[in-house]
C-alpha cells in the first residue's frame, strides 16, 4: 500500500493505482470525460488535470501513478486554471446546442461547463462540422459534431463488447469517430455506448426526441429476458415506459445491460397489446368483460374435468413468467386434480432432476476463470452479459474452449474448438473425458474412446489453473441426451476440479424449478402435452409456435383440444385459442425472478396496467376462487412469495440444499447419437414475446438474420 496526501487528507491506496483511483477512494470528485472505471485509461481529454507537488505542470489524474508521500491538490488555483483551460478548448468546436440536444439534462459536458466554462469564448473562427452517420436502428450518430474524442465508445467495443465497431479516422482538427466502411453497429451490447458517451454524440434512436430526462420518473426493475437477471432503471412518463437504463450491480450486470434489455420496451405499447379479455365464438373473436371470460374458462375446465377427467387438463408455462405466476399456475392445475404442468417447452430430454439446475457458481466469478469449457451454446448471443464476463477472463489469460455444432464468432479468442454435429456431442465429451483419464491415470467413463488432438488440448486447459468451469448452454439443456451430457460433464468436472453448471435459458428457469412448474410422477411432460394429449390447455405467457420444440406442429396439436386458454400481454395464439386473457408484462406487475446463480430478485410495477390488463397472479387466483379450489387467499404478490419461500421469505437466494447439477443418468459404452439431431434453441431476438415485438431489435442484423433476411 502507498500513502498519499489528497487535498490535505491521508489516503492509502494499492501500489500501481492512479491518482484518480485514490480520489475515488477518498470520495473526492475530479472532473473527467475520457476516464471510465470499466475501461482502459486513454488520457485523451485532459480534463482531470491536478496539481501535484514538485511536478513542473498539472498532471492528468487518470494516468499518473501514485507514489509514497505524493501530495495532490485537486482544488488549487493551478488545478482549477488548468481545468478551465481544457474546458475552453473542448468548447471551441462544440455547437452549444443544448436546448435541442437529447442529452440535455444528463450531459457531463453541460454539467462541467457550468462549473469550469467561461461566459464567452475567445474563439471567433469557423467551427468544425462532422457529417452524421447511419449506423443502424439502435444508435443515433446524427450530431457527431458534438463529439469530444474521448474514445469511450471505441474502447468499450474493443474491451467489453469484443468488437471494434467504431474507430477514429483522420488527425487533429479533422479527427472523427466512425464505423469501418460505413458498416452498422451490430453488437448485442451496443446500447451501452449511449450510456457512456459523455456528450450528445451517441444517443438512443428509439428514444430520440420523445422526452426530456427531467420529465422522467426513475424506477428499479429486473430484466425478464435471459438468466442474468440484469438490474434495470425504467424511466416513465405519463404511465408509459420511455426508456430503460442499467442499474449498477457489480455482482450481477456491473453497469451494463444487453440491447434486448434496453430496447424491448417498445413492445409494451405496440399494436399487438391485448387490452381486454376476448372469446372466440363461431370462429369470430369478440371482447368481453373479465367476469364473463373467467366464468367461461372456469365452467369449461370443470366440464372437461367431468367428461374426460382431470388428467386431460394441463398447463404449458413460460420460464419468463414471474415466480408467483408459475407457483399459482402449478397450484391451480394440481387443485383441479392434474399434475400436467411444464415449463420445458424446448426440451427433448425430460428425465427428472435430483435438484434445481443452476450456474454452479456466482456470476461475478465468471470474470476470473482460468479455463472454461462451453458446451452447446452460442454464449455471445444467448447470454451477452455472461459472454462479456468470460471475455474479461480471457483478456486476463483465461483459456476458452467449446463443444458446438458450429463455432460462431464469440468476439473473443477461442483456444480450442471441438466442432461436431449435435448428435456427436456425447462422443466429443467422452473423448475429453478419455484425455483427462489418461492424464490422471484413472479409468475413463466410456471405454475404447481415443481422444483427438482438440480433445486433449481441452483436457489440458481444464487440468491447469485453479478457477475452472464447464458450462452447458441452451442447446445442451434442450438436447435429447441432456442427462448423459451432464453426467459426462460432471465426471470431467470431478477429475479436473471444474465447477459444472447450466447457463440456463430464461429469466426464471431456476425459479420455475424451485416452485415445481414440472409434471408430477406419471403426469404428462411438455413434449407429450404438445403432441395433442390434452383436452384443456392453459398457456401462460407462452407462444408454442415460437417457444417450443414442436414449432409450427404445435398448432395442429393444440387445435384438437376442447379449450385452449392463453394468458398473455399480447394478441397471440389466436389460431388455436378459445380465450385470451390479458395479463401484465413485467413493467405492470410486481413479482420475482431467480437468475442463473439462484439469486432471488423482486420488483414492483413501474406503470399502471394498460386497458383492462391484470397481473397474471391475480388472474390465476380469481380463476381458482371461481373453481372453489382452496388455498388461494392471497392479497398481494408478496403473500404468494411468502407462501413459496416459507421461513426463507426474506432470503436473497435459494437455499443451497435445493441446488444440484448431479445427474442420475448412466453413460454406456454406446455414445452414438440420433442422426440429424438439432436441439431447439431461440435466436437472440426471438427468445420471448417482448423481444419478438420490438421493431428496433427486429431491424438489427441479428433480428433480420433470424427471419432469413440477411446472412447471420
Amino acid at each position: 500500500m502507498v500513502e498519499i496526501e489528497l487535498d490535505g487528507k491521508k489516503v492509502e491506496i494499492a501500489e500501481g493505482s492512479m491518482v484518480m483511483h485514490a480520489a475515488e477512494k477518498a470520495g473526492t470528485y475530479i472532473p473527467h470525460f475520457c476516464y471510465h472505471k470499466k475501461l482502459t485509461i486513454a488520457a485523451n481529454c485532459r480534463m482531470c488535470l491536478v496539481d501535484i507537488e514538485k511536478a513542473p505542470k498539472p498532471m492528468p489524474a487518470c494516468c499518473t501513478p501514485v507514489t509514497q508521500g505524493m501530495v495532490v491538490r485537486t482544488k488549487s488555483e493551478k488545478a482549477i486554471k488548468a481545468q478551465k483551460s481544457v474546458m475552453e478548448f473542448l468548447l471551441i468546436n462544440h455547437p452549444l446546442d443544448c436546448p435541442i440536444c437529447d442529452q440535455g439534462g444528463e450531459c457531463q459536458l453541460q454539467d462541467l461547463a457550468v462549473g469550469y466554462g467561461a461566459s464567452a469564448s475567445r474563439y471567433e473562427e469557423e467551427k468544425r462540422v462532422v457529417l452524421h452517420k447511419d449506423v443502424g436502428p439502435l444508435i443515433s450518430m446524427e450530431e457527431m459534431t458534438r463529439c469530444i474524442h474521448c474514445t469511450r465508445c471505441i474502447r468499450f467495443g474493443q474491451e467489453v463488447g469484443g468488437v471494434m465497431e467504431l474507430g477514429m479516422i483522420h488527425r487533429g482538427e479533422h479527427s472523427e469517430i466512425t464505423t469501418v466502411a460505413g458498416d452498422t453497429i451490430d453488437s448485442e451490447l451496443s446500447g451501452n455506448m449511449i450510456d457512456i458517451c459523455p456528450v450528445g454524440a451517441l444517443t438512443s434512436k428509439p428514444f430520440r426526441y420523445s422526452a426530456r430526462t427531467w420529465e422522467l420518473s426513475r424506477r428499479k426493475s429486473i430484466s425478464p429476458h435471459d438468466s442474468t437477471g440484469a438490474n434495470l432503471i425504467v424511466q416513465v412518463k405519463n404511465h408509459r415506459v420511455m426508456r430503460v437504463l442499467p442499474f449498477e450491480n457489480e455482482d450481477v450486470n456491473e453497469c451494463w445491460i444487453a440491447d434486448r434489455d434496453r430496447f424491448s420496451y417498445e413492445a409494451l405499447t405496440g399494436p399487438d397489446r391485448l387490452e381486454r379479455p376476448m372469446l372466440k365464438q363461431g370462429g369470430e373473436w369478440r371482447e368481453v368483460d373479465w367476469q364473463t371470460a373467467l366464468e367461461y374458462v372456469a365452467n369449461g375446465l370443470q366440464d372437461i374435468d367431468a367428461e374426460h377427467g382431470s388428467a386431460s387438463i394441463g398447463a404449458l408455462v413460460s420460464p419468463h413468467s414471474t415466480l408467483e405466476e408459475l407457483y399459482l399456475a402449478g397450484a391451480l392445475v394440481r387443485g383441479i386434480g392434474s399434475g400436467n404442468i411444464d415449463y420445458r417447452l424446448r426440451n427433448a430430454d425430460f428425465e427428472p432432476a435430483p435438484g434445481v439446475r443452476w450456474l454452479g457458481r456466482s456470476i461475478a466469478s465468471l470474470s476470473t476463470l482460468d479455463a472454461v469449457l462451453v458446451v452447446g451454446s452460442n454464449v455471445r448471443k444467448d447470454h451477452p452479459l455472461f459472454a462479456q464476463r468470460i471475455r474479461q477472463a480471457q483478456r486476463k489469460g483465461g483459456v476458452v474452449s467449446s463443444v458446438n455444432s458450429v463455432q460462431p464468432d464469440w468476439a473473443m479468442p477461442v483456444a480450442n474448438s471441438l466442432v461436431a454435429c449435435a448428435s456427436e456431442w456425447l462422443r466429443a465429451l467422452a473423448e475429453i473425458a478419455a484425455a483427462v483419464a489418461r492424464t490422471n491415470e484413472v479409468s475413463a467413463p466410456v471405454s475404447d474412446i481415443e481422444p483427438s488432438a482438440v480433445s486433449s488440448d481441452i483436457a489440458k486447459a481444464l487440468l491447469r489453473g485453479e478457477n475452472k468451469a464447464i458450462l452447458l448452454g441452451n442447446a445442451a439443456a434442450h438436447h435429447s441426451q441432456a442427462s448423459k451430457l451432464l453426467a459426462l460433464c460432471n465426471w470431467i468436472g470431478e477429475q479436473t476440479g471444474a465447477s459444472v453448471g447450466y447457463l440456463t435459458e430464461a429469466a426464471n428457469t431456476v425459479g420455475a424449478q424451485w416452485v415445481n412448474a414440472l409434471p408430477d410422477a406419471g403426469a404428462l411432460h411438455a413434449g407429450q402435452m404438445l403432441s395433442g394429449a390434452l383436452k384443456g390447455v392453459l398457456l401462460l405467457n407462452t407462444e408454442p409456435v415460437w417457444d417450443s420444440a414442436a414449432g409450427a406442429g404445435a398448432v395442429g396439436a393444440l387445435a384438437g383440444a376442447d379449450m385452449v386458454v392463453t394468458l398473455s400481454p399480447f394478441k397471440t395464439n389466436m389460431d388455436f385459442s378459445d380465450v385470451l386473457l390479458p395479463i401484465a408484462p413485467f413493467t405492470e406487475t410486481s413479482g420475482s425472478f431467480v437468475n442463473a446463480e439462484a439469486r432471488l430478485q423482486s420488483f414492483h410495477a413501474v406503470v399502471r396496467p394498460l386497458g383492462e390488463t391484470r397481473p397474471g397472479w391475480k388472474v390465476l387466483r380469481v380463476l381458482a376462487n371461481l373453481m372453489e379450489i382452496p388455498g388461494f387467499e392471497f392479497e398481494t404478490s408478496q403473500d404468494v412469495l411468502g407462501q413459496i419461500a416459507g421461513a426463507q421469505s426474506n432470503a436473497a437466494a435459494l437455499p443451497s440444499a435445493l441446488l444440484s447439477n448431479r445427474s442420475e443418468a448412466l453413460v454406456s459404452s454406446d455414445v452414438s447419437g440420433v442422426a440429424n439431431e438439432a436441439p431447439a434453441s431461440a435466436a437472440i431476438y426471438q427468445l420471448d414475446s417482448l423481444v419478438r415485438r420490438s421493431p428496433s431489435l427486429q431491424a438489427t442484423r441479428d433480428g433480420r438474420a433470424a427471419v432469413g433476411e440477411v446472412q447471420p
